[in-house]
């Protein structure tokens, strides 16, 4: 499957569906509190989906191999890697949690993001890794633009979080999203700079990291299909962002009016 080149309707479309996912996430931000369960996060976030015309884009999804995704989010909660399933374990004080969203809109047009939730007063490490997490996934959108490779994208954040002390999961990568939940490219957080695909403006594609506090090396959990944790027991983190490749640079498109505030080091949206 060759790489998808945007339109500017498609690329109007897919700026819908990106802040409607955005603001998925800032509205359930205030209720993510010590006591709240995931489950409850994933019932608000559902009724704000109604609200918007939206629906999720995880709720039956099913890729070979998989049993349908039973849920309108994900909410992978301290030592789970990704696609933790919502459920009734209250969130207590020192949790982390990643939230994350796809929304499809009426037009087809599929948004994708997630964000990290630190729960009450939580630790030093955990702090630190959430925030290197941010920052990793921003040093990699920074290398987005016409004539990189997306292993400048990978490279960027691997150094970024090895240099840091931490590790980066490598068997789960940022994909391709339009009208079709994962396109081509798969986008690695890790690699060598000047190799992989060269970016083209109207490209679409997540930057999505997921970098553990120990080793990188993960497992399944449990039986449901989904759940991965990891291997060692240490936290892990994950932020995610939908991006544009423009003609001069690059587009955040999941950017919303409760999203967090870009690092230091990032001085717009657009370069």
């Amino acid at each position: 499957m060759s790489i998808s080149i945007k339109t500017a309707e498609d690329i109007a479309g897919m700026r819908v569906a990106c802040r409607l996912a955005s603001e998925v996430l800032d509205a359930i931000a205030p209720h993510i509190q010590p006591g709240i369960t995931t489950r409850r996060i994933d019932e608000i976030a559902a009724a704000c989906m109604v609200e918007q015309g939206t629906i999720s884009a995880t709720i039956g999804y099913q890729p070979p191999g998989y049993p349908p995704y039973p849920a309108s989010l994900c909410t992978s909660v301290n030592h789970v890697v990704c696609h933790g399933i919502p459920n009734d374990k209250p969130l207590k004080k020192g949790d982390i949690v990643n939230v994350d969203v796809t929304v499809i809109t009426k037009d087809g047009w599929y948004g994708d993001n997630s964000r990290m939730y630190l729960i009450g007063e939580c630790s030093i490490a955990a702090k630190r890794l959430s925030a290197i997490t941010f920052e990793a996934m921003w040093h990699g959108i920074l290398q987005v633009k016409p004539g990189a490779h997306l292993g400048d994208i990978g490279h960027a954040i691997q150094k970024f979080a090895e240099g840091h002390g931490f590790s980066v999961v490598r068997e789960f990568c940022g994909h391709g999203i339009g009208k079709r939940f994962h396109e081509e490219p798969q986008v690695l957080h890790y690699g060598r700079p000047g190799t992989l695909e060269k970016l083209e403006p109207g490209m679409v594609f997540t930057i999505e990291p997921m970098i553990n506090a120990g080793r990188r090396d993960i497992k399944e959990f449990g039986n449901d299909g989904w759940t991965i944790v990891t291997k060692d027991h240490s936290l892990s983190a994950q932020w995610e962002h939908t991006v544009l490749v423009t003609p001069t640079g690059y587009e955040v498109m999941t950017l919303s009016a409760g999203s967090p505030a870009l690092p230091d080091f990032v001085t717009a949206t657009t370069t």
